[in-house]
């Protein structure tokens, strides 16, 4: 057992119907095998645990564990090339990279730096979009589950408009799927995603096919892209001629649910916001690659009004690494500009987008804020002393204000330590 003496961040009521930051400057969580036990102050936890090991981290901030839910596996060797919409940057940077993992060694090296860089930044959780290998797959969750990450993902498939070393047909596809299934889902913390890369790449069988899988394999989730980028929206339009729009391409493969995490929808219709939200889908908002790739503004006042769930991704390669302090401050820029009329975010909202909305997206009810009866999945913000984000923070007016600066300034230099189910983590 261990008693947390700490400064903490976390958002237990949603910002975006009216919860506000929850903050303390100096209170104790009780950790027992990685539980919360029970948050109170620092003396009644001393008092009901004599025995138990102190741990003082109020030199820092302590958060929830970050949870990102797009985030590309064999990207993390293609970051940084800009200048390039959507379908230029996948033929000419991302396809000849993922065609790569097609070799164990250069799998299990890329694996490895992957899982580096997530823990690194503070991620905790992630929906992670795999590889077209399944050789690929099955060294990234022996990977992953000795990391101890919480860690969704599986074989991307698709039958055309890509490589054809990336390339799959139906048969094979349920072959390897059901295989990887079968080997990984619910082993330890790691859990199957169906992933059609997309409907330009994955035609109505293959999509079909997917659907097969969440049919005989409750509880196994989907992933993919959807309204990203306009000429992507005109290709599937041409390749699904029967479908209504894009979500639809998916839903008539029995694709959409509420484990359902689609990635972007920068150009939703608002047909598709309102299915997406009868059926409880996800969208996983991408801000810096929306921005690298101009691909446009994410309507996040319309998937709100809508009453589509929102979580952030950083999507690696087409974005710009795995930091989600990152990803939320280029929320927050996106929407101050967006000509159609942002929202107005505050670092509460970003802080919920990062950790508890994320932690709901993917159904881990165990993560997402500091509370009693939740697993200690956390990060410990403590920048070197003199450094601007160190002085921000203790200059800060509020609580309110710290948190903002953390998003503002904060990399993964400034994470001090990451926990995972109680356990300490390093990449």
């Amino acid at each position: 057992m261990v008693i947390y003496r700490v400064r903490v961040f976390d958002t237990p009521d949603n910002p975006f119907t009216g919860g506000r930051l929850r903050s303390a400057s100096d209170i104790a969580l009780v950790v027992d095998d990685g539980l919360i036990t029970s948050r109170t102050d620092f003396d009644t936890a001393r008092s009901t645990h004599p025995d138990a090991e102190v741990v003082d981290l109020r030199d820092g901030v302590l958060i929830p564990g970050l949870v990102d839910t797009h985030v590309h596996l064999p990207q993390v060797r293609a970051i940084g090339h800009l200048g390039r919409p959507l379908l230029d940057w996948l033929d000419q940077c991302a396809l000849p990279e993922e065609a790569k993992l097609g070799e164990p060694a250069y799998a299990e090296a890329v694996a490895g730096e992957f899982l580096t860089g997530l823990i690194s930044a503070g991620t905790t959780s992630a929906m992670v979009f795999g590889s077209h290998f399944a050789t690929a797959m099955d060294i990234f969750f022996a990977a992953a589950e000795q990391s101890g990450l919480r860690i969704t993902s599986g074989l991307v498939t698709s039958d055309r408009n890509l490589p054809d070393a990336l390339l799959t047909d139906v048969e094979r596809s349920l072959e390897e799927s059901q295989g990887l299934i079968d080997r990984w889902h619910g082993k330890g913390r790691l859990r199957y995603a169906v992933t059609p890369r997309f409907s330009f790449s994955a035609g109505p069988e293959m999509l079909a096919a997917g659907g097969r899988l969440v049919a005989q394999n409750p509880g196994i989730w989907v992933t993919s892209h959807l309204n990203e980028n306009r000429d992507e929206i005109s290709g599937v339009a041409q390749i699904h001629p029967e479908a209504i729009d894009y979500l639809d391409t998916y839903d008539r493969a029995g694709l959409v649910g509420r484990r359902t995490v689609l990635a972007h929808n920068v150009h939703p219709q608002d047909r598709e916001l309102a299915r997406m939200a009868e059926a409880g889908a996800v969208a996983a908002h991408c801000p810096t690659s929306n921005s690298a790739l101009a691909s446009g503004f994410f309507p996040l006042r319309r998937h709100v009004e809508a009453g589509v769930r929102v979580a952030l991704g950083s999507d690696v390669g087409a974005g710009t690494g795995f930091n989600l302090f990152k990803e939320g401050v280029q929320s927050y820029f996106m929407q101050q500009l967006d000509p159609a009329g942002g929202v107005a975010l505050t670092s509460a909202h970003l802080l919920h987008l990062a950790t508890a909305a994320g932690a709901e997206a993917l159904e881990l009810d165990e993560v997402g804020v500091l509370s009693e009866g939740k697993r200690f999945d956390a990060v410990l913000i403590r920048p070197a002393e003199g450094q601007p984000l160190d002085v921000g923070i203790r200059h800060a007016a509020d609580d309110a204000d710290a948190l903002a600066t953390i998003f503002a300034m904060g990399t993964p230099a400034d994470i001090a330590e990451v926990w995972i189910d109680g356990c300490p983590t390093h990449p």
